[in-house]
């Protein structure tokens, strides 16, 4: 009728129809299957991305609850049980490591890298930190590289793998930590130091925070040899690594000068409160 829409001839074609019969008088050509092999290429690579930034995530969560086990170790009746309890700890740390080993099979890993650095710093905190208080030292990256080489455990593990990747894959995997993410590690260890020192002045202890004074002066001085010529994120680290060595040297100041008149039980307040006074003249909220 008058005012009504007119029906177009194709209308009657069901759209599913419509498009085959597109595809048949235009067939995928060289240049449109080399783009399809593009799409899955980015798209595989993007999914290992994702599955590397949560195995970081996790290695991360393992590794800062390490970190808090270790810190009990003042004030803990028996230390022996909470070392073997963050042993277990970083074992399983390094069993999710060795998944991000499988997935870096074949592939560069600093493509990868941002993915996993966030957890591999962590982990190399965790390490040092285990590693201090075992043996009052800084452990290498060397040492940190030998625990991450893995081997396959048993056979079920590679006969649950297809016949292509049983061929392709090796029985060991292994991931070497970067000299920056050791570096970034070791500049976040200052400040777990830093703590350390303030729990030890709470349980009287007053030999510590001399001790950790001289080693943390030790890791300022080898970091000044880098200044600014290393990568930004260790400069950058470097503000805080100054601010955790001036703490722990005004401790060490208020123990040696007041350390005799000052009831032990006190000391931790007199301590923190020396910290804030510090940080409020150099602006730290």
């Amino acid at each position: 009728g008058s005012g009504g829409f007119r029906k177009r001839k194709h209308d009657n074609f069901p759209h599913g129809q419509r498009r085959e019969e597109k595809e048949n008088v235009n067939p995928p050509s060289a240049l449109m299957t080399s783009f399809k092999s593009f799409q899955l290429e980015l798209d595989t690579r993007h999914d290992k991305y994702e599955r590397l930034v949560k195995l970081s995530r996790d290695i991360t969560i393992e590794s800062k609850r390490t970190i808090f086990l270790l810190h009990r170790f003042i004030s803990a009746p028996n230390g022996e049980e909470i070392l073997n309890e963050s042993e277990v700890k970083l074992d399983a740390v390094r069993r999710k490591i060795k998944q991000v080993a499988q997935e870096l099979i074949g592939e560069d890993m600093y493509q990868f890298h941002r993915a996993i650095s966030p957890g591999l710093q962590e982990y190399v905190e965790a390490v040092s930190f285990q590693y201090f208080i075992k043996t009052r030292s800084l452990i290498s990256v060397e040492e940190i590289n030998k625990q991450l080489i893995f081997t396959a455990e048993d056979r079920e593990e590679t006969t649950n793998m297809t016949s292509n990747s049983h061929d392709k894959q090796p029985h060991t995997w292994s991931l070497k930590v970067t000299p920056v993410d050791y570096l970034l590690g070791v500049a976040d260890l200052t400040g777990e130091l830093m703590r350390l020192c303030i729990s030890s002045v709470g349980n009287g202890d007053i030999d510590t925070p001399f001790e950790l004074s001289q080693f943390l002066r030790q890791i300022y001085d080898g970091f000044t040899f880098i200044g600014n010529t290393g990568p930004y994120e260790v400069s950058k680290k470097l503000y805080t690594l100054k601010q955790s060595l001036a703490k722990v040297e005004n401790a060490c100041y208020t123990l040696k000068v007041r350390g005799s008149e000052i009831p032990k039980h006190m000391l931790a307040d007199v301590f923190s409160t020396k910290t804030e006074l510090i940080d409020q003249e150099e602006g730290l909220p």
